[in-house]
């Protein structure tokens, strides 16, 4: 299988899954609340279930730069095994806890072992995908994210028909049981050693560590990338965190329909967005070496219109549609992120340079998150949604005028 030349597609394949656990299981804790709080009072405290989802974000953002550094010189397939196994096996255990300080400790392991996986799994995939099918298949596992999000999302309702308990039990014990198919079936990517000779690289020789960091932020590109990156990232945060929150209060109707209804309008659309955001730019490229910016750029312009619409409308139409075309403009920003930083980054350094990219983007939501919710006691979280779009739109105005990649794929 290994040798076949639908290889790279079982590696995207393989990895979808590990994207969808990832997902999935940080997001069960938010859900089951309800159930949990009966036998751990200390649950009952916003504050202390929000110190739950912070010191998940804190530790995953803080080491995100740590795992892409990790994953540029170790072997990608163990990285991506040992971190699978660690989560779910943090994963099975919150189903053993019994009291908050375990909970929140466990909470933390899982922010530090979630945090290897996605740096190392991007370079992979871009190692086996060339320019022609690059975007695609990022775009393909990003949807893997999205649906374990959503799945998540259904763990009270597994709760409600077994116990909290049981349910982190099984997820858990799938993620295990994952891992170990994943020991037979993935493989790190062989360097190829013709492309070597023609290129007069090396892809085995590791980039001393300072040489490295130097070598990135340097990089005039990667500080308008890191920004580029950073500033969707906020209204992307925005609408994983309050976007069942804003349908409720424009449209006046109840949180049980509004989180579903928000839920599956932005996930079917994200859809979408990477699907078709990577098949665009996989094509355009091989005509334009811009092509994968404009595909960005135009799925990032659809994000502000819509926006806008979020932020003052209060019809069911323009509500769901602003929700819709947010979803695919931001689907094919997500499809191209990291195949633009392959176009200026060395492919040695695409881990280390994307888990800035991650921490960066975590911390945003982070502070957007807070940012928000005090508008919402306000009244005013429209605004705070509208405010968004011209954050994004000078992102897109400043890599427009600066990214000028030179190749499809740097060496």
């Amino acid at each position: 299988m290994r040798n076949s030349k639908f290889y790279s597609w079982v590696v995207v394949a393989l990895l979808w899954v590990v994207a969808l656990l990832n997902y999935m299981d940080r997001q069960m804790l938010s859900t089951m609340k309800s159930a949990m709080m009966i036998d751990i009072a200390e649950l009952q405290k916003a504050e202390h279930f929000g110190n739950l989802m912070a010191v998940f974000l804190i530790i995953y953002g803080f080491m995100s730069p740590l795992s892409g550094i990790i994953a540029d010189r170790v072997n990608r397939k163990w990285l991506i095994v040992g971190s699978l196994f660690v989560w779910s096996g943090v994963t099975y255990g919150m189903g053993l806890a019994q009291t908050f300080d375990q909970i929140y400790w466990l909470r933390a392991v899982m922010g530090f072992s979630e945090a290897l996986y996605i740096p190392a799994a991007l370079s992979l995939i871009t190692d086996y995908h060339t320019g022609k099918t690059r975007s695609l298949a990022i775009g393909i596992h990003m949807t893997g994210l999205y649906m374990g999000q959503a799945i998540g999302g259904f763990g009270a309702t597994v709760a409600a028909a077994f116990s909290w308990n049981t349910t982190f039990h099984w997820f858990g014990i799938i993620g295990i049981a994952y891992s170990a198919v994943l020991v037979f079936m993935l493989y790190e990517k062989k360097a190829d050693k013709t492309a070597e000779i023609k290129e007069n690289v090396s892809t085995t020789e590791k980039i001393p560590f300072f040489k490295g960091l130097s070598m990135i932020f340097s990089m005039m590109a990667f500080w308008v990338i890191l920004f580029y990156f950073a500033a969707p990232s906020l209204p992307g945060w925005a609408t994983k965190n309050w976007l069942p929150t804003l349908f409720a209060e424009s449209l006046n109707i109840p949180m049980s329909q509004a989180g579903p209804v928000s839920t599956i309008t932005i996930a079917f659309s994200s859809f979408i967005g990477v699907i078709f955001g990577g098949i665009i730019s996989d094509r355009w490229v091989q005509t334009n070496i811009r092509g994968r910016i404009y595909t960005s750029a135009i799925g990032l312009s659809l994000t502000i219109p819509s926006l806008i619409l979020l932020g003052f409308g209060h019809s069911f139409a323009t509500v769901v549609g602003a929700a819709l075309l947010f979803g695919i403009g931001y689907g094919a920003f997500d499809a191209n992120n990291m195949p633009i930083l392959c176009q200026f980054v060395p492919a040695k350094l695409r881990a280390t340079a994307y888990g800035f990219m991650n921490m960066v983007g975590v911390f945003a939501g982070a502070g957007v998150t807070s940012v928000l919710g005090k508008m919402t006691d306000n009244g005013d979280l429209g605004l705070g949604f509208a405010v968004l779009a011209g954050i994004v739109a000078l992102a897109l105005l400043l890599q427009l005028t600066t990214l000028k990649p030179k190749v499809q794929d740097m060496k």
